[in-house]
This record gives structure tokens, C-alpha cells and sequence, in this order.
């Protein structure tokens, strides 16, 4: 009898499942930027230049307005991912489910959204009963990539180790993180380079096979 894979794929959501730059960065980006500009009483130049120096440095604006500012985290996230046209807004990807289907092991999610985000977008693509773990940022109670202590919850939820676990994602400081903890990482880019962290660079999720890992 064969025994059961103890590979766990950690797969990102946004730009990594699915591709989040066309339609849907550009809104959020606008939400995040207006709420800024309410909250903190800015004109749009310096919220958005808050917004995209806060990314930089921890990885989601949520967190440094949480941490400098007072904003409540769940409030921020309930009214930057409203969506109304969410199904004509994401992309959908031929073969995706067939794709995630064939990688032997679990399969979890790890995403800096919402849960309530998450679940939607994932269920618009038809691979929501694939993944036995949607771990949010809630889930990490907003401690989002590429926090360690975010990676730390996220393993002792789907109680697994580090060695076992493939990271796919596009954001590189998550994927340093993961490094470090001791992952195998992919990164999803059409980029040439790849970082001595990185174990295999790929420009699609439809492109990967679990030989080559």
C-alpha cells in the first residue's frame, strides 16, 4: 500500500493562484488609499505614499497603520475588500483545478486577505473544496507575510513542519521567510533571476509538476 504524501503545499492567493494585478490590485489599491486619506485626514499624494511605504516595510498597509496609527485591522480590511463585481473581476485560469489536482500531499492556502475575501475568490476559480486549510490574515491574528510569527501560527494550525512544506508565492520577503524556517520555496514570476532562496521559479502555478521539486 502506498503511504499518504506528507508534502504540504502552502500556496499564496493573490497573484499566485490567480492573477489579482489586472482587476483587482488597482481597486484595492484606490480603497486603501481613500481610507488613509478619511482616517488619517491626508490628501491623496501622502496617503498613497503611506500606503505603498507601509507594504514595503511590513509586508500589508494594514499592519503599519495598526501599529502607528491605532487602526483596527479588521475595520481596514472589512472596507478595503468590499468587491461587488468580485465575479467579473477575477481571472479565471484553464486547467487550474485539474493542475492543483494532481500534486500529491495537502494543499493549504496562506494569504494576507481576509478570509471572507479568500473564500470568495476561490470559490469564483472552483478549487475552494481542494484546499483543507484557508489560513488568513485573521487566521495569523494579523500577523501577515512575511512575519515569522504569522509562518509559526500558520504551521501549528495545519500541524505540519517546515521541512515538509512547498511555499508558492510572489512576494520575495515571504519566501525569505519560508526559507529560513526551513520551506522549500517557488517562486511564481515571469522575472530571469532567481535568489539563492529560491528552490525553483516558475511563471505560472498551471506550469508546476511535483517532479520537479
Amino acid at each position: 500500500m502506498t503511504r499518504p504524501s506528507r508534502r504540504v503545499w502552502v500556496f499564496d492567493l493573490d497573484d499566485t493562484l490567480h492573477d489579482a494585478s489586472t482587476h483587482i490590485f488597482p481597486v484595492m489599491n484606490r480603497a486603501m488609499t481613500q481610507y488613509i486619506m478619511n482616517y488619517l485626514n491626508l490628501n491623496e499624494d501622502d496617503a498613497h505614499a503611506l500606503r505603498r511605504h507601509y507594504w514595503r516595510v511590513y509586508g500589508a498597509t494594514m499592519k503599519g497603520l495598526a501599529r502607528h496609527h491605532g487602526v483596527d485591522p479588521a475595520h481596514f480590511l472589512h472596507n478595503t475588500h468590499q468587491f461587488p463585481d468580485l465575479a467579473q473581476m477575477v481571472v479565471q485560469r484553464k486547467k487550474l483545478r485539474h493542475r492543483l489536482q494532481r500534486l500529491p500531499g495537502r494543499k493549504v492556502v496562506f494569504t494576507n486577505a481576509p478570509k471572507q475575501y479568500a473564500l470568495r475568490v476561490l470559490g469564483l476559480l472552483g478549487i475552494t473544496d481542494i484546499f483543507d486549510e484557508v489560513f488568513s490574515v485573521e487566521s495569523s491574528r494579523f500577523h501577515p507575510k512575511p512575519s515569522a510569527r504569522g509562518f509559526a501560527r500558520m504551521l501549528k494550525t495545519i500541524k505540519a513542519g517546515p521541512a515538509d512544506c512547498i511555499m508558492l508565492e510572489d512576494s520575495l520577503p515571504a519566501l525569505m521567510t519560508a526559507k529560513r524556517l526551513g520551506m522549500k520555496t517557488v517562486w511564481v514570476s515571469r522575472k530571469l533571476m532567481k535568489p539563492n532562496f529560491v528552490n525553483l521559479r516558475i511563471p505560472s502555478v498551471l506550469a508546476l509538476t511535483h517532479a520537479r521539486l
